[in-house]
């Protein structure tokens, strides 16, 4: 196995925002790490906890002791998973990172599709439920209320200002370390919103995004109310967009500097 102690140069930062996730993020953790494992590249999986009080924490200390190459990061109350990947993001040390939800809806071996999209000069490979469902070739499974919500969701979306990506929500993204640095430096959106955010900003910054089918499966226990919480992020969407047009993501040679917790 190859971590991040073994070589100060490390190629992929995992990053995995959790809030009381202590009954689906072990296996995903077990999955990640069996599969970077056996990768001749030097990782890191960061897990940063949004202020759990299921003894997520306790679960992930616990796991690192056998794999030293998972990292926790806490926040002292729940921000958000906008303010989590974020944080995570902040510290990260790999030249490319991606960002995975905790529930492992998409396999960890999609990575090498999103991989294949940046090595084609791509900045920014974003899985996509929505390209997935209309090829053969991969397995989508979804609660129908939440594809048909979805969809009408991502339409709307890309009239909002982020148009020709299908599916803005599916919490499997890699980043070059570069634009990762750029993007969630400039990141306001603390909620679930902030993928809009990212992806509207990295359009209006002329960086390619590549939009790749994944295999991904519904998993029991989310916390996304896809009504309550798509109109959140529809109003996340008018809220960035007036930001931009206020100069908001304007870069500036003096960025404030946002408080991260200690990495364990």
């Amino acid at each position: 196995m190859t971590t991040l102690y073994e070589s100060e140069t490390v190629h992929l930062s995992v990053i995995i925002p959790a809030y009381n996730e202590r009954e689906r993020l072990v296996p995903y953790m077990t999955e990640i790490t069996g599969y970077l494992g056996r990768r001749a590249k030097p990782y890191e999986v960061l897990v940063v906890d949004d202020g759990s009080h299921d003894g997520t924490a306790a679960l992930v200390e616990q796991f690192r002791t056998k794999e030293p190459a998972v990292r926790l990061l806490r926040l002292a109350q729940n921000t958000g998973k906008g303010c989590a990947v974020r944080t995570g993001m902040q510290v990260a040390r790999g030249e490319f990172q991606l960002m995975a939800d905790a529930d492992g809806a998409t396999p960890i071996q999609e990575l090498e599709r999103l991989e294949a999209a940046i090595g084609t000069g791509a900045d920014i490979a974003i899985g996509s439920r929505f390209l997935a469902s209309r090829d053969r070739g991969y397995t989508v499974k979804a609660r129908w209320h939440r594809s048909v919500l979805g969809n009408t969701f991502n339409w709307i979306v890309q009239r909002l200002g982020i148009p020709g990506i299908s599916d803005t929500q599916c919490g499997f993204k890699l980043f070059r370390k570069t634009v990762a640095r750029d993007l969630f430096g400039a990141a306001l959106v603390a909620g679930y919103g902030f993928d809009l955010e990212l992806l509207y900003v990295a359009q209006r910054r002329g960086y390619r995004i590549a939009e790749v089918p994944v295999n991904w499966a519904d998993q029991p226990g989310s916390k996304v109310r896809v009504l309550q919480d798509g109109l959140r992020m529809l109003l996340d969407l008018f809220a960035v967009r007036r930001n931009y047009a206020n100069g908001r993501y304007e870069p500036s040679s003096t960025e404030a500097v946002t408080h991260v917790p200690r990495l364990t």
